[in-house]
């Protein structure tokens, strides 16, 4: 049995409300290319990580020639500091952060403009953070490998009585190993933001689902529906250029 003023088909499924704004997103990628695009933000990360991790070997040369050193003195039995109101030591830091803020200022745009034509995306940003970590990690472990022996007495030995030398490159400050990857992050995100791929703004819905009109008939999608006019029978239409019907004869009321 059919329920009155049902039309054919109606059996098929739920009637879609032509209220309803339309399904976000579009049409569901398959499922191979959902795996290529995140294989492929997966390589631009790693190579991001892998480029980091190569200027902070630079970096660790820069440290171990730029940074100041603390020189000691042999005076018989005893090691002396030959400056001891120096500030070599927050000076190797503060050299070893400057270095860390430049190679953050240098991977964030290296790695925007590179990547600016797909759209960056979350993987060059986890390369960043963890690239600058790493990366900063190695500069510290080399310039201290490259600087002198941390055997004091050793080294004392070795010069004699009345000799200098350096002391071993040391990172008293381990917070500066953070400033290459807030950098490198604080930046990206700003370009990302003033100069980054926009997507364009989906329209609203009333701009993409069916108009409807006060007569309960469909009009044409994404053109507003001309609203019905009041007909009277005792009133001319209001169109213009249709030929209006002549006055019918009829009683007229008396004087």
């Amino acid at each position: 049995m059919t329920v009155p003023n049902t039309p054919a088909g109606a059996d098929a499924g739920p009637a879609r409300d032509p209220y309803a704004p339309p399904p976000a997103g579009g049409p569901t990628e398959p499922a191979g290319r959902s795996a290529a695009a995140l294989l492929s933000e997966g390589r631009v990360g790693a190579l991001t990580f892998l480029a980091c991790a190569v200027l902070g070997v630079l970096m660790g040369l820069l440290w171990f020639w730029l940074a100041p050193r603390v020189m000691f003195q042999v005076s018989g039995n005893q090691i002396l500091y030959m400056d001891p109101e120096g500030e070599q030591r927050a000076g190797a830091d503060a050299v070893f952060a400057l270095l860390g803020l430049g190679a953050g200022l240098l991977t964030a745009v290296g790695a925007f403009l590179l990547t600016r034509g797909r759209g960056g995306g979350i993987a060059v940003a986890v390369g960043l953070a963890l690239g600058g970590l790493a990366g900063s990690v190695a500069a510290w472990q080399l310039g201290a490998a490259l600087g002198p022996t941390s055997d004091l007495p050793a080294h004392a030995r070795q010069v004699g009585d009345g000799g200098t030398f350096s002391a071993p490159l040391e990172l008293g400050a381990h917070g500066a190993l953070l400033v290459w990857p807030m950098t490198a992050m604080v930046l990206l995100l700003a370009l990302s933001a003033a100069f980054g791929k926009r997507e364009p703004d989906p329209l609203p819905y009333w701009a993409t689902g069916p108009q409807w009109s006060l007569s309960g008939e469909p009009g044409a999608p994404g053109e507003p529906a001309e609203p019905a006019r009041p007909q009277h029978p005792g009133y001319p239409h209001q169109d213009q250029g249709q030929e209006q019907p002549p006055p019918q004869d009829g009683p007229r009321p008396p004087a």
